[in-house]
């Protein structure tokens, strides 16, 4: 095992962490980036676009506005007051911290996510709740907004952060391994949803990996990684592969 030492029995036992300080905690906390900000859920503030951006269509049949809701128990309202209702719900949480998404330029919230399982003495923050909209998803700012999550969740003191989706699904797999996630394994019959069985997979991103990681995001996110019609020069995947 990874820096295992021993004890004065023979033993093997963890590395040790001299000065480890638990990590701070979380307050509500706007994160700024060049294409999109992260704002503390407010139904008030965020419903409006948000509900409309929900309602939107994507590419092929899983990328309508039911099925994007299949691996998280379904999409909770029908109507744009229940919309409403459900986010400020969200936005009252305590132990799990919500984001809207907003597009910088047109200062429409397109996106949720929120750090969730927190434990600050353990060093320990998870990613999670993401529903990115059709106008969000496979762009430079829905890459961004992870990156302001991560380098935020880092610089409190975290030094692991993980991801967990339902094994099934795989468009929230790659984007785990995209963003440079590390697979863990899968927690068999892990939770009850919607009287359906569900197996859980687990990623993780650790201090140590952050600073490569941070920095190939940064790679593709920079100007020059992009053309004339905003199609991208190398792809993230192909980045974060390179020195694995």
């Amino acid at each position: 095992m990874k820096d295992a030492q021993y004890n004065e029995h023979g033993q093997p036992i963890g590395a040790a962490l001299p000065g480890w300080q638990p990590a701070k905690r979380l307050d509500r906390t706007a994160l700024q980036g060049s294409r999109v900000r992260l704002e503390p859920l407010s139904a008030a503030s965020h419903a409006t676009t948000l509900y409309a951006a929900f309602l939107l269509s994507g590419e092929g049949p899983h990328d309508t506005p039911k099925a994007r809701w299949s691996y998280s128990g379904g999409m909770p309202f029908t109507t744009a007051e229940q919309c409403a209702a459900w986010l400020a719900e969200r936005a009252r949480s305590e132990d799990t911290l919500f984001y809207a998404v907003v597009e910088a330029g047109s200062n429409r919230a397109l996106g949720l996510a929120s750090y969730l399982n927190v434990v600050p003495e353990h060093g320990s923050i998870e990613v999670g709740h993401v529903h990115f909209t059709p106008a969000l998803r496979r762009t430079p700012e829905a890459t961004e907004a992870m990156l302001l999550m991560m380098r935020h969740a880092f610089s409190l003191g975290y030094r692991r952060y993980e991801w967990k989706c339902d094994a099934l699904n795989a468009a929230s797999r790659r984007a785990a391994e995209r963003l440079g996630f590390r697979f863990e394994g899968i927690f068999r019959q892990h939770r009850v949803v919607n009287w359906r069985n569900r197996d859980t997979a687990w990623f993780s991103l650790l201090d140590s990996e952050w600073p490569g990681v941070e920095a190939r995001l940064q790679h593709w996110l920079a100007p020059e990684n992009f053309d004339d019609q905003g199609r991208q020069l190398r792809s993230l995947s192909a980045l974060m592969q390179h020195d694995r």
